[in-house]
């Protein structure tokens, strides 16, 4: 299937790794020019050969306006960007009553503000070309609050909150705004949390894995972690779609019992 990205300008902001990274490399493989960002060049040309010739890594630091400035403006030099996706993002698991101000506000920085960021330049310049889709790469963590998530869960439930609202920003226009929320993924920061879990728990990762599945997620309909391909191909076909603007998009292995989404 041709999804008509040929050609065309795609951001992936944190697309070394993760699911960025799989987003990055499936708009590759259907001839977009990729532009992923991060703050060490030689992660980041590792990260660009592994994608492919048409793939850019940029040192940009979106945690400040000025790397916001220099992702955009290393972009418009290739041409409009037809695609951003924001996929910044940190997580781990901790104690609600130990979490200070500091971690706070680190988490918002990270999960929300540099998202807000690299959109408010390249949303505006997209409404004023009439033309763009952009993705807010949120988590199933959104919507199933976790207790022992609660900082990571909060700003991704923000982030919902914030792609809806750009969304309105887009009525009657050809732009259109959008949020994906995966599940538990086969990432590499997820890989060595379960690694480091299994080890303290004295399981073999197999069986810490299957646990997790019965103990924390038993409505997960997959019972296993997601390949983030499949986020690549689904991020994709959710920017793509003119008929889907304003909308969170679920890829969850259907741990939220839901009919919706």
């Amino acid at each position: 299937m041709d999804f008509g990205v040929t050609g065309k300008i795609v951001i992936v902001t944190g697309g070394a790794t993760g699911i960025g990274h799989a987003i990055a490399k499936t708009f590759h493989e259907e001839g977009a020019i990729v532009i992923i960002n991060g703050r060490d060049q030689a992660k980041l040309d590792k990260a660009a050969t592994a994608i492919g010739t048409r793939c850019h890594g940029v040192v940009a630091d979106l945690m400040a306006a000025e790397g916001a400035i220099r992702l955009a403006e290393f972009a418009a030099r290739l041409g409009p960007v037809s695609f951003l996706v924001n996929n910044i993002g940190v997580f781990d698991v901790n104690d609600f009553f130990e979490v200070s101000d500091e971690r706070w506000m680190d988490y918002f920085q990270h999960n929300l503000m540099t998202a807000i960021r690299i959109s408010r330049i390249v949303m505006k310049e997209m409404l004023a070309r009439d033309d763009g889709s952009i993705a807010f790469i949120s988590s199933e963590a959104a919507i199933r609050s976790i207790g022992n998530m609660v900082p990571y869960s909060v700003t991704k439930t923000a982030m919902l909150g914030l792609s809806r609202s750009l969304a309105e920003l887009t009525r009657g226009t050809n732009v259109r705004v959008n949020s994906y929320m995966p599940g538990t993924t086969a990432t590499e920061s997820v890989e060595t949390y379960f690694d480091g879990l299994a080890q303290q728990q004295g399981k073999t990762v197999e069986q810490a894995l299957a646990d997790f599945y019965r103990d924390v997620q038993p409505s997960n309909l997959t019972q296993k972690l997601i390949d983030p391909a499949m986020h690549g191909r689904g991020v994709v076909q959710l920017m793509t779609n003119a008929a889907m603007n304003g909308v969170c998009h679920r890829a969850d292995g259907g741990t939220i019992r839901s009919i919706f989404g």
